[in-house]
């Protein structure tokens, strides 16, 4: 059996490992957040809060974290900032089994650990190409994009597990695991170190406005920010899954984690799609085709009138998402020099990550007055408006993402 070369890179692999461990403590317990929040204070508003720490720490700490992922060791900025998540994920497990847990405590724990995050994600990111040769590096994402919806799909269910024979604490303890799992790996791996001379030669500031120069001359990249904002902003089912679990389909924690649990079931089938067809269709047309279905499947999952419905409703979205995110992340990775790699990345991050932090607060907030199931359903509109967009121009539609280049 041919095992890809891929698969037989030790240093890629053990990297892997660490990072799909790490996942799994931490989408579970965005998950247990959630979950936690709705139950002590029962409003999808106070819930979306949660949303808005995220995107705080995100969008403000971002680009300072891409600047000193471009000027510090990559492997022990990582290192640090999951030591530092571990030590915060503790206090927040030990507040709640001592029964002093009050809802601005997990307000403080999403802020520090979505704050930790801004460092580790565009120095974690930034390794990849350290690791793999450039004619491997769409693979490499394709393979990790599944990973981490393999750590979604573990790290939701076992939190409803775990919040529904343990209390949400039994997964704050199992995210004290996974960081310390990443930690050990990063200790062992070795890593070539990126140039840091000229970069460290500015101040921090320069490097950051370094970094937005170069991504305000790149329309392609910044049309697919755009496209991700669209799904982001708008389809951000995760706020009101408590509300649809518990209020609409009455299935309780065990379902919940089901339904979070369920895009990554539809994220291994898209990754493994795109996998093979972005050798051969164009990259730009995937990309706009499935933003236009993760809108339609984020309707079909909020219209869903019973509970097996709305778990295929939300494997489409994990699919679709999957789907774009892939395309999207190599683009990102490919045409940036890897001299302020970090720095592109952690802007991208912005709206990678803080567009779902933002989502939440936004959906939430519409949640209130027009209950989830409206609120998501509008929302879903918008990819696919903003796909059609796309479709009428030609820079995304004829985007092909390089396969054949040699390392550089």
């Amino acid at each position: 059996m041919h095992v890809p070369s891929l698969l037989r890179n030790r240093r890629f692999d053990m990297y892997w490992t660490g990072v799909v461990l790490s996942e799994i403590g931490t989408r579970g317990t965005f998950v247990a957040n959630l979950f936690h929040m709705y139950h002590l204070t029962g409003s999808t508003l106070q819930t979306g809060l949660i949303g808005l720490f995220q995107a705080v720490a995100l969008i403000v700490l971002s680009p300072l974290g891409g600047a000193w992922a471009d000027r510090m060791d990559r492997r022990r900025l990582v290192q640090a900032m999951q030591a530092f998540s571990l030590l915060v994920s503790l206090g927040l497990a030990l507040t709640t089994v001592t029964g002093i847990i009050e809802p601005w405590h997990i307000l403080l724990a999403v802020l520090l650990n979505s704050s930790a995050e801004t460092f580790d994600r565009p120095a974690r990111q930034a390794i990849i190409p350290a690791l793999v040769p450039r004619s491997e590096l769409v693979q490499a994402f394709a393979l990790l994009n599944p990973s981490r919806e393999v750590a979604i799909l573990i790290g939701p269910a076992l939190s409803g597990f775990l919040i529904a024979g343990f209390g949400p604490a039994g997964m704050y303890f199992a995210d004290v695991a996974s960081f310390a799992v990443l930690v050990v790996v990063l200790q062992f791996l070795r890593i070539p170190s990126q140039s840091t001379t000229d970069v460290k030669q500015e101040s921090v500031w320069h490097n950051i406005k370094e970094g937005f120069a170069w991504l305000r001359h790149r329309p392609l990249i910044l049309q697919l920010i755009g496209l991700d904002l669209s799904c982001t902003l708008f389809g951000a089912w995760r706020v009101v899954l408590p509300a649809l679990s518990i209020d609409i389909l009455h299935v309780g924690p065990s379902g919940y984690g089901i339904l979070s649990a369920a895009p990554s079931v539809g994220a291994l089938v898209g990754s493994a799609l795109v996998f093979r067809i972005a050798r051969t269709a164009r990259s730009g047309r995937i990309v706009l085709c499935t933003t236009a279905l993760y809108g339609v499947a984020t309707i079909g999952l909020a219209q869903s009138p019973v509970f097996l419905a709305a778990v295929l409703g939300a494997a489409g979205i994990g699919m679709f998402d999957a789907m774009h995110t892939a395309i999207r992340h190599a683009a990102v990775q490919l045409e940036v020099p890897d001299a302020i790699r970090g720095r592109v990345t952690s802007l991208y991050q912005i709206a990678s990550r803080g567009g779902p932090a933002l989502g939440d607060m936004n959906i939430g907030a519409l949640a209130g007055p027009l209950g989830p199931v409206a609120a998501l359903s509008i929302g879903g509109l918008l990819p696919i408006v903003a796909a059609g967009a796309g479709f009428a121009g030609r820079l995304v539609r004829d985007y092909q993402v390089p396969q054949h280049e040699s390392v550089g």
